[in-house]
């Protein structure tokens, strides 16, 4: 098979590209070493980016609706939003996975916003840059055992709780948060909010120190009694027992391909600059059975293999969405391949290039190091598997765990 990239991207991911290689490349290491100063060479990119998403209102990473198109819609097939966003952070985080994830207006909290807000939420954030909260000292992967709380009062809800490894977390607009209404109706009563920086009670008390991704911060946030306005609670305020997570799930539909797409790129970075160190070693010619190659060679054709799975898999879940095609089981699948690929192979290529993989005079160190946090945030690869298992075997949470 040959399958192309829809011809009508093909300025975009060359932009991107171009970005990656003349604006992210050259200060990679620059800003890998100084960690949480902040990136000031992003700001004349921000606009740029904005129309990343070929147009669409939402804005952000990953922030994309899934497409109403129905079934029997005679329009033909869609390549929009989602897939955009796929094919450009794929290029992007070719140059560097940090840099991306700090990109004005980009942030993660954008796909909450775009999944679950209604057409009044969107208009009044498409210009934020939101992070998103979900993580907690007591509930990492396990979103449906979030403690922090949201309670009622008047025209306002009152937050109370605390917040970990938020990605942009201090620098962004807004911070989308992920609390309870009621902890006896269990994940039911899970809602976000849009908080918007600045608002008392809400306060950043540290930034994490990281193995990799550096020039992202990551932050640690605390809400004391911090009033938000009821209008900024995204979606629906009712909660349905019957629906669960309902549309804040819907979120994760979106951004687990594009934490899919950010290891495609990586992955594919060290992949490229692997094979330019060995090539005067390793003649790769295709021709030969793999059993009858020398073990670096038959290396390069199996990683070469397991990332075009992972990045096939990764456009099919977000032509699924452009499409109006329910994607959780492959928004999963995509992201459990392309984490696991990515920080394989990355892994694989510093212990290919030895001396040179291991030194900070190549990214392939760096590479290495940033690729682990694309297996673990968005579900740990444990949690993708799970939710996987339910999703084949029509099993809910409470019947397989």
């Amino acid at each position: 098979m040959n399958l192309e990239n829809p011809k009508k991207f093909k300025a975009l991911v060359n932009q991107a590209q171009q970005v990656a290689n003349e604006v992210f490349r050259p200060i990679s290491r620059k800003y890998d070493l100084a960690e949480h100063d902040y990136p000031k060479e992003l700001d004349m990119l921000a606009a740029i980016m904005d129309g990343m998403n070929d147009g669409d209102i939402n804005g952000g990473a990953g922030a994309a609706r899934l497409s109403k198109k129905k079934s029997g819609d005679d329009n033909g097939v869609r390549n929009g939003a989602n897939m955009s966003t796929v094919l450009g952070l794929t290029e992007l985080c070719w140059g560097d996975t940090g840099l991306a994830l700090s990109l004005p207006r980009q942030g993660l909290g954008n796909a909450a916003i775009a999944a679950v807000a209604n057409d009044e939420q969107l208009k009044r954030f498409q210009n934020s840059w939101a992070a998103m909260a979900i993580t907690e000292p007591g509930a990492g992967s396990d979103s449906a055992n979030i403690r922090t709380t949201a309670q009622k009062d008047g025209d306002h809800y009152i937050l109370n709780g605390e917040k970990i490894f938020v990605t942009c977390g201090e620098r962004a607009d807004a911070v989308v948060v992920w609390a309870t209404l009621d902890k006896s109706l269990g994940k039911a009563a899970i809602k976000s909010f849009v908080v918007e920086k600045g608002t008392p009670g809400m306060d950043v008390t540290r930034l994490e120190h990281k193995l990799g991704i550096k020039a992202s911060d990551t932050a640690a946030i605390t809400f004391t009694d911090c009033r938000v306005p009821a209008e900024n609670l995204l979606g629906n305020p009712e909660v349905d027992v019957k629906k669960g997570f309902g549309g804040v799930m819907e979120t994760f539909d979106n951004t687990r391909p594009v934490v899919a797409s950010m290891a495609v790129g990586l992955a594919r970075a060290a992949l490229e600059r692997t094979k330019e160190l060995l090539k005067e070693a390793v003649a790769q010619d295709y021709t030969t059975p793999i059993n009858n190659v020398s073990h670096v060679e038959a290396e390069l054709y199996r990683m070469e293999a397991n990332w075009e799975s992972a990045r096939l898999l990764t456009l099919k879940a977000a032509w699924m969405a452009d499409n109006g095609q329910p994607n959780s089981l492959e928004a999963s699948v995509s992201k459990a391949k392309a984490g696991r690929t990515c920080n394989a192979i990355t892994m694989k290529c510093v212990e290919l290039c030895s001396s040179l993989g291991y030194s900070e005079k190549e990214l392939l160190e760096k590479w290495a190091r940033d690729s682990k946090i694309l297996d673990i945030f968005e579900g740990t690869q444990q949690i993708q598997q799970l939710i996987i298992a339910r999703r084949l075997l029509n099993k809910s949470s409470a019947e397989l765990k």
